[in-house]
């Protein structure tokens, strides 16, 4: 197939690329490779990706409607993955404008791209941020989420909406995947296992939000990327058995659907802190600070609904994926 990839240079969309390559698929990689976190981390995997003959990359922004319709044109393109975004919870507090641009604005030009050229099937990125101060434990896709924390969280709300829209709309199969805390090898600098192995081993002090007390659902990246391929060939199909007197939000009479995906192993932050300290051979300093504005105190997917649909089961430990990623960060950086 010919499938299109937005954020095809950043962390998901350079895995994915790299195991769809692999499986023998044409990859239309497309990236702004903007400066949120260090280009050349980017180019870098854009350097392995264009080792295949099959990828073909465009260095162009989203928001730019004639050029993404003109890549459409010129690709014949089959089914979309949408992971391109501006991403980050605190920095959507700095710059909120970034996100409208880039999740809104870039997300709305895909769905234009995706009506008007016979698109079999549109998979994009949502997050678990969109959970915001839900409660219920663990998170499931038919829980209500209309109470936001951040800009961000908002944004993916709002692309859910506007994906079925367009699934009511233009019958355009569309499915959003809620991102867990994607974490592994050649991931991002700006998360925080990331920047922690960073400072440990500069010996420079973490801060701890929350005093610690916290629980993030870690989902390794090889995980993620199985998951997102097991759904290419089922775009969803239309519920006969929708209700409109209790709807779900996870589905619906259009060809929509959501789903979670993550590791459904929640990790005591305290405790993955330790994991990395293991596999770093260092103890952190570490500064304990109350809960950012925007974070929430504990993410946990429910991903039954996944597991149905494809047989998704995340098999890496958070101390397999940690050694994995620690093996990486030291050959990366070079680090003795």
């Amino acid at each position: 197939m010919n499938i299109f990839v937005s954020g095809a240079a950043g962390f998901v969309g350079f895995h994915l690329s790299q195991l769809l390559l692999k499986k023998g698929h044409n990859v239309i990689g497309y990236d702004n490779l903007n400066d949120y976190y260090a280009v050349n981390l980017k180019y870098n995997r854009l350097n392995l990706l264009e080792k295949f003959d099959l990828f073909n990359f465009f260095e162009q922004p989203l928001e730019d409607l004639e050029k993404v319709n003109k890549c459409f044109i010129e690709n014949d393109i089959d089914v979309v993955i949408n992971l391109a975004a501006q991403a980050g919870v605190r920095y959507s507090l700095e710059n909120p404008h970034a996100y409208i641009d880039s999740n809104i604005q870039g997300f709305t030009n895909i769905l234009e791209a995706c009506r008007h050229h016979n698109v079999k099937h549109l998979i994009y990125a949502s997050s678990s941020s969109v959970y915001g101060a839900n409660v219920n434990i663990p998170f499931s896709t038919s829980d209500e989420v209309n109470h936001p924390v951040s800009l961000y969280a908002a944004t993916k709300k709002s692309n859910e909406l506007m994906a079925h829209t367009y699934s009511h709309l233009y019958d355009i199969p569309t499915t959003g995947l809620r991102f867990f805390t994607v974490y592994g090898p050649w991931g991002r600098p700006d998360m925080a296992y990331f920047s922690f192995t960073e400072k440990i081993l500069n010996g420079e002090t973490i801060s701890v939000f929350n005093n610690g007390d916290m629980m993030r659902d870690f989902t390794y990246i090889d995980d993620i990327v199985d998951g997102i391929v097991g759904l290419i060939d089922q775009p969803p199909q239309k519920d006969p058995e929708f209700s409109m007197a209790t709807p779900d939000p996870s589905r619906s009479y259009a060809p929509y659907r959501l789903y979670n995906i993550g590791n459904n192993q929640p990790v005591r932050l305290m405790d993955f802190i330790s994991t990395l300290e293991k596999h770093l051979g260092v103890e952190a300093n570490k500064e304990y600070l109350p809960m950012q504005p925007g974070d929430v105190q504990a993410t946990y997917a429910d991903i039954d609904d996944l597991k149905v649909a494809t047989g998704f089961e995340p098999s890496t430990t958070i101390d397999e994926g940690l050694g994995k990623f620690v093996e990486w960060y030291k050959w990366y950086y070079n680090v003795n």
